[in-house]
């Protein structure tokens, strides 16, 4: 996984050195004003030192370009998202979050707990330390490294699965049993199965030796290694999926861009509501083992636009398990969320990794 803080290169090449500086500024202001930006304003500024009427020429520069739009109600511009991607690329210098953010973050997220609670409180804290929705993807049941199987019968039909991975995970299954099976054979089962498969190998692995054993001729002949192997197939073959944790949704309420517009808020919430969309975000996001910004439109997230979700991925050395993130308006402090989004994962790596 890649988690070191670098500016990337620009994308284009359209821009003068004025004109970037233009647009560092409106992005900025408007990041932190939330009005459209005036050229008087600007020329006024001290790091320019140039008239309104020149001024009012890199503004319509910068629209014509697509980086910069007029709202219909003002005379200001205010960034596209092209323009909040140009800036995120190409002129954005990022640094390590601040010694009491990052004590926040680490204090958080090393208590004494398991895997969900230490996602849950990574979820949390980013939320607090943004004041935006955060999003933790959890591990997919076949990415868990298994330590172990045990078995525990509920009642004469049903059997408790469960499957301690490495890190602390622990996936549970109700296993339905049609076959006769004493306490001895249950216990001597749950042996079997431990004995079949090397520690620390994933899920996906130790179903795929359990259905092979299945059909060796060892399993025709021997009644107590077929109901281990049953039992086994049951408890490897779990349905459910990766689950989204979000903090902080109410953060929407407060930002005026939503607060203001109805329909984009009830989008929004949609969005948020259908966690398929946001799940296939996120998988990129681990596929490409990277962090990843996605501006606006690029998203696909919600069809009102103006969402930013910046998330990263989190894992032990072996694998990706999952990805944490910030979903916030476009007009976010992308200098200031995007290093709290990597620290995040980067201490939740290492403290699953220490598991």
């Amino acid at each position: 996984m890649h988690h070191e803080l670098v500016n990337i290169p620009p994308v284009a090449d359209e821009l003068d050195e004025r004109a970037k500086e233009v647009l560092k500024a409106v992005v900025k202001e408007f990041i932190t004003k939330g009005e459209p930006i005036g050229s008087s304003s600007l020329a006024r500024r001290g790091e320019f030192e140039v008239s309104p009427a020149t001024m009012r020429n890199v503004l319509s520069e910068l629209e014509e370009l697509g980086f910069l739009e007029k709202p219909h109600t003002s005379a200001g511009r205010v960034p596209t998202d092209r323009g909040y991607r140009f800036f995120v690329d190409s002129l954005l210098q990022l640094r390590e979050p601040g010694q009491r953010e990052q004590q926040l973050i680490q204090q958080g997220l090393s208590v004494n707990a398991g895997v969900e609670e230490r996602l849950a409180e990574a979820s949390k804290v980013l939320h607090q330390l943004t004041q935006h929705a955060s999003v933790v993807i959890t591990p997919r049941p076949s990415t868990l490294v298994v330590n172990r199987i045990e078995l525990v019968r509920l009642r004469e039909d049903r059997v408790l699965a469960i499957l301690v991975g490495a890190s602390g995970q622990v996936q549970n299954k109700l296993l339905s049993v049609d076959f006769q099976l004493s306490g001895d054979e249950l216990v001597q089962a749950a042996n079997f199965l431990n004995e079949l498969f090397s520690k620390g190998v994933s899920l996906d692995d130790v179903r795929g030796r359990i259905l092979q054993e299945l059909e060796s001729e060892r399993a025709q002949y021997d009644a107590l290694v077929q109901k281990a192997l049953k039992l086994g197939a049951q408890a490897t073959e779990l349905t459910s999926n990766e689950r989204v944790l979000i903090e902080g949704q109410g953060s929407f309420l407060e930002t005026r861009e939503f607060a203001e517009d109805v329909k984009r808020m009830r989008a929004l919430f949609k969005a948020l509501d259908d966690k398929h969309k946001l799940l296939a975000l996120l998988d990129r996001v681990q596929r490409g083992r990277e962090m990843r910004i996605f501006i606006g439109a690029e998203s696909e997230f919600s069809s009102q636009g103006d969402v930013t979700v910046i998330a990263s991925p989190y894992g032990s050395k072996e694998s990706v398990l999952g990805a944490v993130g910030v979903i916030g308006p476009t007009r976010l402090d992308y200098q200031r969320v995007i290093p709290l989004v990597d620290f995040t994962a980067q201490v939740l790596s290492r403290a699953l990794d220490d598991e």
